[in-house]
């Protein structure tokens, strides 16, 4: 069954205010199982915009995700972030179909690297061979999709489209991939046919409640 993910990206404006709301949450996450996979930690704005702060958290199924949000655990927590900042918050379906084959991943790092994109397409028929160009360079640096279209609900703010979530062994995976010759021969072949917002961030392996 495929997971589920939060997807928030925030501004903050009160930084110590923010920390209430931090505080705050743990027993939603918990109760619910969420567990950052992303959390802050260091970022590239690769294409369009992203907020400041970018969340990524998976639950055991969409459904969960959902009902995380909506639990009075959250929602209790959820006033305590609306004072202080601004936020873009989509929950989406998570993947479990074929990956990118990878002959020769490079090696895993303590932290993770994640791609979040947003994507609207404006020429479902000129995508697709995207789709197909794509695979090389994402199997040459070992990603696996966490999410790649399917079901999304926005919650705050707005999003594009389809999103999709890349986990790479590394940050540094991450960005090499994203500036690698293959993919950028393959994003040519996505120009005027989409509009993206991608961010490539750092994985977070903190205390999780």
């Amino acid at each position: 069954m495929p997971k589920g993910y939060w997807i928030p990206q925030i501004d903050i404006s009160n930084p110590e205010g923010y920390k209430a709301y931090m505080a705050a949450t743990p027993p939603a996450h918990e109760r619910y199982r969420g567990v950052a996979l992303v959390r802050g930690g260091q970022m590239q704005v690769v294409e369009g915009r992203a907020r400041g702060r970018c969340v990524l958290r998976e639950f055991l199924d969409y459904a969960t995700a959902l009902a995380c949000y909506r639990s009075a655990e959250y929602q209790r927590a959820r006033p305590l972030r609306l004072a202080h900042s601004e936020c873009d918050f989509v929950v989406v379906e998570g993947y479990d179909g074929p990956q990118p084959a990878s002959p020769a991943p490079p090696p895993p790092a303590r932290k993770k690297g994640y791609w979040i994109g947003q994507i609207d397409v404006r020429d479902a028929e000129g995508y697709k061979p995207y789709l197909t160009a794509n695979q090389a360079p994402f199997g040459e640096f070992g990603a696996r999709y966490l999410v790649r279209g399917g079901r999304q609900e926005v919650m705050e703010g707005k999003a594009r489209g389809r999103i999709v979530v890349l986990e790479f062994p590394s940050y540094e995976a991450a960005l090499a991939c994203y500036h690698s010759p293959n993919y950028r021969a393959a994003k040519q072949i996505r120009e005027g046919k989409a509009e993206a917002d991608i961010v490539v961030i750092e994985g977070y392996d903190g205390p999780q409640f």
